[in-house]
């Protein structure tokens, strides 16, 4: 689904990746069968089906006007309004976050570093392909809130996975604003991000932390990988 959606020229195809990709990590979400869990997949695949279906119909609403199926031949204005917003909603920018933290805490730690990195990725090349033609004014406005919010929400959470979602969302924000004026800066930020991220969630998952609580403990546990997990967080912020 992601090679699909990075390699297409076509909006329909790179739609049809994205849906290959959501329909792929919902057995991953679910796996445990707990409650909450399908909870989580149920939110996840809701959202992520309405954004995909904005980006069909931003895409419809331009080929309507100018003929054109090429992703980089966005030109419509409304088009462009209705595909920022669709993204933004892949993505898990402010307004359209609430689901983000919600899914990673139903999900166990492997599926939650791979929605934190792996799915954001086909979002954030489609962001890169149509970055000149996409809603500056919109885009930096949902940035900016994400920044704010994401640090500002995770301040009060005792659960690691839904902090480090609002972590992911304030990445974003950065993410969106400089995505416009430059947006190979964007994708090595990306990059580096889910490097990051990539270390503290496989950290988590190999100490079994899901609370502050149990993470205060863990040092007397593994001692050398709670100092390498302290530098993680510290580049990670």
């Amino acid at each position: 689904g992601t090679t699909i959606t990075i390699s297409s020229n076509h909006w329909v195809m790179a739609w049809a990746g994205l849906e290959i990709n959501t329909l792929a990590i919902l057995p991953m979400i679910s796996k445990s069968h707990h409650p909450r869990a399908i909870e989580a997949a149920t939110k996840y695949f809701l959202t992520q089906a309405t954004a995909s279906a904005l980006v069909l119909f931003s895409s419809m609403t331009n080929a309507w006007h100018t003929g054109q199926w090429d992703i980089t031949q966005l030109t419509h204005p409304m088009s462009c309004l209705i595909l920022t917003s669709a993204i933004a909603m892949k993505l898990g920018l402010v307004p359209f976050h609430f689901w983000f933290p919600e899914v990673l805490q139903g999900s166990p730690l492997t599926t939650g570093l791979l929605l934190s990195t792996m799915m954001k990725f086909p979002p954030m090349t489609l962001l890169f392909m149509t970055s000149p033609s996409l809603n500056s004014t919109l885009l930096v406005y949902m940035a900016l809130l994400s920044a704010a919010l994401g640090g500002w929400m995770g301040l009060n959470q005792t659960q690691i996975r839904k902090i480090l979602a609002f972590s992911s969302i304030s990445h974003l924000g950065w993410m969106a604003i400089i995505i416009t004026y430059n947006p190979k800066l964007t994708l090595l930020n990306f990059y580096l991000y889910a490097l990051m991220t990539t270390a503290v969630f496989l950290t988590l998952n190999s100490i079994k932390a899901s609370k502050l609580s149990t993470l205060m403990t863990a040092w007397t546990k593994t001692p050398s990988l709670n100092a390498m997990l302290l530098l993680t967080l510290l580049s990670l912020a």
